[in-house]
């Protein structure tokens, strides 16, 4: 089945507009899901809404309320819901370009695959994303999605466009809040300087493959087991930390990660052979990695 997509609109960069549709760019989480069963027969149980004072209620008499306070509602129907209307209910419309380094990694949340929506739509779209490319900035627009106007980060990728909500300030935390709490003072420079060379030894490219959901993973083994019939057993619990020296925990680290010595850098390739006497050529230069989000 076709993915839908998230939103449907207009892209707008000043008097340029083209549809465009808004895709998630990532799947939900775990997708090992348990249902609610009886215990004497395993069948499914049925979650039917309830009056607390009628009973049972058909779902057609189901209406959306906001509480004001305890027990008192506003009730607001679909209709009076669709009436509020935003023109980023259906444009995105780019308002202001910023440097990616402007913004605090706290404030990335989601991110969504921005496309042109029909053919007719392509010319424009890729004129904005070439020019957006060309600026090399972050391009900031709003829209209402899910009953909420979001900030949306926008940058050019590949053939298309990669777009980020960005959370809102009242859902971000102050720092201060939770850091002013932790004492100020000043670390052992020599532990500091065995720390940093452990972080040395276990530097390396983020490779996503390598970091699979290891709890979902026991939790298939788990069903499976049990499917066959087998007794599980839970694991022995994990003993507490042992109380250690510092010093003498750090300089254990750092021989488990590579023996204490900072790592060399790696010997030049030999030239190929038959290359008459010229030097070989240079390998073209990594490009830098990408910034981390949050």
């Amino acid at each position: 089945m076709a993915t839908r997509p998230t939103w449907q609109g207009y892209l707008r960069l000043s008097l340029v507009s083209c549809p465009v549709a808004l895709y998630t760019a990532t799947a939900s989480g775990s997708e090992v899901r348990f249902n609610m069963l009886h215990n004497a027969t395993h069948n499914r149980i049925k979650m039917i809404p309830t009056d607390p004072e009628t009973g049972p209620v058909d779902r057609s008499d189901i209406v959306k309320g906001y509480e004001i306070e305890k027990g008192r509602y506003v009730v607001v129907t679909d209709e009076e819901i669709k009436s509020v209307r935003l023109e980023t209910t259906r444009t995105l419309d780019i308002e202001r370009f910023v440097d990616e380094s402007d913004i605090d990694r706290l404030y990335w949340n989601e991110p969504y695959y921005l496309v042109p929506d029909g053919d007719m739509a392509v010319e424009a779209f890729t004129v904005i994303r070439e020019a957006m490319t060309a600026a090399g900035q972050v391009a900031l627009g709003r829209l209402v999605m899910h009953q909420r106007e979001r900030l949306m980060a926008l940058e050019p990728r590949d053939r298309g466009i990669v777009a980020f909500t960005l959370r809102s300030n009242r859902e971000v935390k102050t720092a201060g809040e939770f850091f002013d709490r932790i004492p100020e003072q000043k670390p052992n420079p020599q532990m500091v300087d065995i720390a940093t060379r452990i972080i040395e030894q276990q530097e390396g490219p983020f490779d996503p493959s390598q970091f699979n959901d290891r709890y979902e993973d026991a939790l298939r083994t788990l069903i499976k087991a049990k499917e066959k019939g087998s007794t599980v057993t839970a694991p022995a619990e994990p003993k507490e930390a042992e109380v250690i020296d510092l010093m003498e925990a750090l300089r254990r680290s750092l021989g488990q990660t590579g023996g204490g010595e900072r790592r060399k850098p790696a010997a030049k390739a030999p030239a190929r052979a038959g290359g008459g006497g010229k030097s070989a050529a240079k390998a073209p230069a990594k490009k830098a990695p990408a910034k981390k989000r949050a």
